[in-house]
Parts: structure tokens; sequence; C-alpha cells
């Protein structure tokens, strides 16, 4: 009885070492459906953060450049303030149009018309 006693007491002992070790198949907990999710599909996860990070990064420019080529005065402002680009922060419609003391109508029907030139710019460069 003494010798079982000190075998589940050495192993307990053994055990502890290793307590703190994490491995890449641990379960971390469930996702919406049920399925056990492990530390290496989180790492997985990750990964496709970035590669969407450069994707929209490389989208912006591509954008950025069309509105240079394209949009000229009042087009090229709203839609720089609209959606952030060249360093400004994304305003709404209302803000742009305190800001050019004009209507957010206005800014609408400019936008709408910067948009449509853009994407007939972007559907020629890109076809």
């Amino acid at each position: 009885m003494v010798k079982i006693g000190n075998e589940i007491l050495m192993h307990i002992r053994t055990s502890k070492k290793y307590a703190n070790d994490v491995y890449l198949q641990d379960i971390v907990g469930v996702d919406r459906e049920g399925n056990e999710v492990r530390i290496e599909d989180k790492i997985a996860d990750e990964s496709d953060a970035v590669e969407d990070q450069v994707s929209t990064k490389i989208e912006k420019r591509k954008v950025s450049e069309a509105v240079c080529r394209v949009l000229y005065g009042r087009e090229k402002e709203v839609i720089q303030m609209r959606y952030g680009l060249f360093g400004n922060d994304e305003l709404t419609q209302r803000e742009i149009s305190k800001l050019l003391a004009i209507s957010r109508s206005y800014v609408s029907r400019i936008e709408k018309k910067a948009l449509a030139k853009l994407k007939l710019f972007m559907q020629d460069c890109f076809a």
C-alpha cells in the first residue's frame, strides 16, 4: 500500500514540473458551432489578419492613385475626407458638409458622382 502511495506522489510531482507547458494542440475553448478551438487554430487566424491588412493597404493605394488621376476639386476633396485617404480621418457626410459649408445632400451628390467616375476608371484599368 505504501508503494502505491509513493508512486502516486512521484507521478503528481513530475506532473507539476510540466503543468505550465503549453502545446499547440491544447484546447483553449469552443467556437459557436461547438467545435474545439486549439492554440494552433488561433495562431493560424492571425496570419489571415496580416494578409487582410496587406490586401487592404494595396487596395487603398490603388484607390488613392485613381483619385489623383480622375478627380479634381471638390470631388477629390470630398472623397479624401469621406474615406480617410492621404492621412485624413474618415468623416461623415454631415461633418464634410459643415467643413465645406455646403448641404449634406450636395456632399452626397458629389460623392456619388465621384464614385461613379472612379468605378469607370477602375474597370478600365483592371478589366
